[in-house]
């Protein structure tokens, strides 16, 4: 690369950047729904024609916009999940959804981008899907190594569910049971649940030491999915749960 491309290369970062910055603070000014390119340029003191080169529409803007906020949450997650190397699972998963919420709390408007209310007339791509995937893989993860591990002890699944619950586990965890893969799904939900009525505010005059209650239905999230924390002076009540033939449940 010659040194004025290598110019080029890092102006354009630079101004990218710029225009994502600008954009969230519009975020938390306006709401998703009301960001608007022209404003975007009018504060950077562009025209609109050269913004356009970088993002050619609202959408490609908002689109990337969501992907580095599934990216910044999907890093905490990791980086709590990799802290917590060495424990057990269920301290690891408490980690991760701990590390969910604490950023959701230190970025609301970015939270409320990609787990609030719809955008009017966007519809999120294909491409925004890794980046959605990054803490749901984490507690997929978590989950993988203690049914390999010492077990988990399978949730109960209605039989007009199995078909659906099967479907899920051939796309996102086919090395699960479908118990386990359904008890997932439903966990990933009401993570996202809980953070969402602190964020949003439904928890005003409800819960007041909201972290602890926090901490405790992430633990009961963690029970929900076959984890199941050791008792004191016991041993864990998480392996494999005896099969009606006398064997081992996997």
């Amino acid at each position: 690369m010659t040194t004025a491309r290598g110019a080029r290369a890092r102006a354009r970062i630079e101004v990218t950047a710029a225009i994502k910055d600008e954009a969230r603070r519009q975020l938390a000014a306006e709401g998703a729904a009301r960001l608007s390119l022209r404003a975007v340029a009018r504060e950077l003191g562009m025209v609109s024609s050269a913004l356009y080169r970088y993002f050619p529409s609202r959408d490609d803007l908002l689109t990337a916009l969501i992907i580095d906020a599934y990216n910044s949450l999907g890093e905490a997650a990791e980086s709590a999940h990799a802290e917590a190397a060495g424990s057990g699972p269920q301290v690891r998963w408490v980690a991760v959804c701990v590390a969910a919420r604490r950023w959701a709390l230190e970025h609301p408007h970015e939270y409320a981008l990609i787990y609030g209310s719809p955008v009017p007339g966007y519809t999120a791509p294909e491409t925004t899907v890794p980046a959605a995937a990054r803490v749901g893989l984490v507690l997929i993860g978590i989950v993988r190594d203690a049914y390999q591990g010492k077990g988990v002890a399978r949730p109960p699944l209605p039989a007009n569910l199995r078909a659906e619950a099967q479907r899920m586990t051939s796309e996102l965890a086919p090395d699960l049971p479908a118990e386990v893969v359904a008890a997932l799904v439903a966990a990933w939900a009401q993570l996202y649940g809980l953070i969402g009525f602190e964020l949003f505010g439904q928890f005003n005059r409800v819960v007041e030491d909201r972290e602890p209650f926090f901490r405790h239905a992430a633990a009961q999230l963690a029970h929900g999915v076959g984890l199941v924390f050791p008792q004191p002076g016991g041993t864990a009540g998480a392996g494999r749960r005896k099969s009606p033939g006398g064997g081992s449940e996997a």
